[in-house]
């Protein structure tokens, strides 16, 4: 399965020019893929969109007239993750991901550059896929596709990690 996800995202980079599910799948037969990984990616890929277009909140329409307690209400529901919380992993997580992989979400999280919203989504999307524990490279793969759902491109240094082959460095 991240084999045709690797490919969707290298030749769909630009996330208006993916096609829809259908064409895809077509496409992705003809470029040889097996039938069971591309309804798989199909499938995982249908739970990034949900999961994707879900976060996307709008603000309810402030009219003159409307409640001032209302609009206040829906504003703080929307703020911002505390610097003070902490997200606790239930078990599932913590077997299914893998302490590397768990440790990767944490360095990328306190590095600034997976916000809450979009680490809710990387632990959905790697709770969906196979593996146990989830493999580090699958990990990087997911982040990188849940920043391309949202149309985002991470910056050079996150992407290097997020692509660098970690197997020939050596530690000094």
């Amino acid at each position: 399965m991240f084999e045709v996800l690797v490919y969707v995202y290298e030749n769909y980079w630009q996330g208006d020019a993916c096609p829809e599910s259908d064409r895809l799948g077509r496409k992705l037969t003809a470029a040889g893929f097996d039938a069971e990984e591309i309804q798989q990616a199909l499938v995982w890929l249908d739970g990034l969109n949900t999961a994707a277009k879900g976060t996307q909140i709008s603000l309810p329409e402030t009219t003159a007239t409307s409640d001032p307690a209302e609009a206040a209400s829906a504003l703080s529901c929307m703020q911002a993750q505390s610097s003070n919380s902490l997200r606790i992993y239930s078990v599932a997580e913590q077997t299914h991901l893998g302490a590397q992989s768990l440790g990767f979400v944490c360095f990328l999280e306190a590095s600034g550059v997976l916000p809450p919203y979009m680490r809710e989504i990387v632990i959905d999307r790697a709770m969906a896929s196979p593996g146990d524990p989830v493999p580090l490279d699958d990990l990087k793969i997911i982040v990188l596709m849940v920043y391309w759902s949202f149309g985002e491109e991470p910056d050079a240094l996150v992407l290097d990690e997020l692509c660098d082959d970690t197997e020939g460095r050596l530690a000094h």
